[in-house]
């Protein structure tokens, strides 16, 4: 199946302020109907990035082509600014009721009183915020506000939506149920988005495309499954949920696996390295098993390590487990499997991974003796 065509492309896009560079991006490119995360910790530029693309920056070196017609050359600013919507953290509305805030862009745009009516109550309806069609927005709570805003985003239908951190402001429970309902919007609308978060289970939630951004730069860009799954670096591991990475040296090859040095442990992994080469390896914490009973030998994970319990933290659903197996180890057990193993700090338990689970990052450089 092929890509739908390019709605949005970039070059060399590049931002300095008093002599920082705070954005350095050569390309990218986003097919109509793609949802794409930015993630990145705070000051990784995601949103100078996102307002560099929406034009809200206007000095700037690089170009920005919409549809194949390039934004000033060949289409204008305004024009190009018309055809996009941008939700900010906080939400910016007019001191009047919900109803007329959502219909602002389209009063604009000039849309007839018709059909204006038929958008905005479409769009109330879409974010279940049809009730509070009448009050004033200087009454409405936070995730209240957002739905408004987001409502009167998709009210002018735009080609490209912009969302900056649009959930970072509100409380867990509205933050979980405007999100679902944002994903069932954009699955409905197909509306081509580009989402400025720093939480990457939104990400992996809402997108189909991820970028890990720091300092300026996209360090990866990719499905959601691979950025998650083998991280380019320790850097885009360490933000994507790996909480393990231990570092190590190639001692010896086998086939597709080979055996590392980490803190005088084998450790067997696959991937194509070479021996005397340095690895870092990165395990995610959902792969790691844990049990108080002897090792089997028909297990199928090649990693049997003992380790004692150092550490516990209570993540919601499920339990977070830092091990000392003479190298830091950190497993996610559930509730249940924490009380019926009974885990406590300071207990001895055995702890598996397959090779297989491993995402071997090469350092490409060799151990010197």
């Amino acid at each position: 199946m092929n890509n739908p065509a390019p709605i949005l492309e970039a070059q060399g896009l590049h931002v300095v302020r008093a002599g920082a560079h705070l954005l350095d991006v050569p390309s990218l490119t986003l097919h109509e109907g793609q949802t794409l995360s930015l993630i990145g910790p705070n000051g990784a530029g995601k949103t100078t990035f996102m307002q560099t693309l929406a034009y809200l920056l206007r000095q700037f070196q690089g170009e920005i082509a919409f549809r194949g017609r390039k934004v000033g050359p060949d289409l204008s600013v305004f024009e190009y600014r018309r055809k996009l919507a941008m939700v900010f953290q906080e939400p910016l509305l007019f001191d009047t009721t919900v109803f007329n805030n959502v219909a602002s862009g389209l009063r604009i745009r000039g849309i007839g009183k018709e059909e204006m009516h038929r958008q905005v109550t479409k769009n109330l309806d879409r974010f279940g915020i049809a009730l509070l069609s009448e009050r004033s927005a200087r009454n409405l709570s936070g995730g209240e506000a957002q739905r408004t805003s987001l409502a009167r985003a998709f009210a002018i239908k735009p080609e490209i939506l912009f969302l900056d951190e649009p959930f970072a402001s509100l409380d867990p429970p509205s933050r979980e149920s405007l999100v679902e309902d944002l994903q069932r919007v954009l699955r409905e609308t197909g509306t081509t988005t580009i989402l400025a978060t720093h939480d990457r289970l939104e990400a992996l939630r809402l997108s189909d495309r991820m970028a890990v951004m720091s300092a300026g730069k996209i360090l990866q860009l990719g499905p959601p499954d691979e950025v998650m799954n083998r991280p380019v670096d320790e850097f885009v591991a360490s933000f994507v949920g790996v909480e393990t990475i231990l570092n190590g040296w190639v001692i010896k090859r086998n086939g597709g696996s080979f055996l590392a040095n980490v803190s005088e442990h084998e450790v067997e992994a696959v991937g194509d390295v070479h021996v005397g080469e340095e690895v870092a390896l990165c395990i995610r914490p959902e792969n790691v098993t844990l049990s108080i009973h002897p090792f089997k030998e028909t297990t199928s994970a090649r990693n049997m390590f003992p380790g004692k319990i150092v550490g516990i933290t209570p993540m919601g659903l499920f339990q977070k487990v830092l091990l000392d197996c003479g190298f830091p180890l950190v497993a996610y057990v559930t509730n249940h499997s924490l009380e019926n193993l009974m885990l406590t700090e300071g207990k001895e338990v055995n702890a598996s991974f397959k090779a297989t689970a491993i995402h071997v990052v090469r350092k490409r450089k060799e151990r010197k003796e």
